[in-house]
């Protein structure tokens, strides 16, 4: 059966892709978990993410296990750093399902820029709804590993 979303062929049986881990039914996998709906704080929530400093950025996620998790992602002065998301305990973005290989992906920062980079997972990284290796990310960029979903959002510095 191939998967609708990113045409990988998939064994017959099978719910999910092994590649995308879309439901092969058609359906996006995120369309199958529940989006997260903040009713308190949510004119703050924006407040916040409106005053980011330059050279700060945050991964909210939207929909997966921990929806509603914030990750915070700084450029820091003296040159380049990385940031590792995946299912291993000691990732700063920590993201625990099976759908999200231990070394998924890793964010690295320049002094003015937020590069995600996929490291060889097994379901892939996306952002906006492609599948990348490696590209820029923007404010308001969408992010999914495996079951999350992220939203990407930085302070002016970091804005590309």
């Amino acid at each position: 059966m191939n998967c609708r979303h990113c045409g990988h062929g998939n064994e017959p049986g099978a719910r999910f892709c092994s590649s995308c881990g879309a439901l092969l039914d058609g359906d996006d996998i995120t369309a199958a978990v529940p989006a997260v709906t903040i009713d308190e704080g949510a004119d703050a929530a924006a407040a916040t993410l409106a005053e980011l400093p330059d050279g700060a950025a945050v991964l909210v996620v939207r929909r997966g296990p921990n929806a509603g998790s914030v990750f915070a992602i700084t450029i820091d002065t003296v040159g380049t750093g990385e940031v590792a998301a995946g299912r291993h305990p000691e990732s700063e973005i920590f993201l625990d399902d099976i759908t999200v290989s231990r070394r998924h992906a890793v964010v690295t920062t320049t002094s003015s820029r937020f590069i995600l980079r996929d490291l060889g997972s097994l379901n892939g990284t996306y952002v906006n709804h492609e599948r990348v290796e490696e590209t820029d990310l923007r404010s308001g960029d969408e992010i999914q590993i495996g079951r999350f979903v992220l939203t990407f959002h930085t302070g002016a510095k970091g804005a590309t």
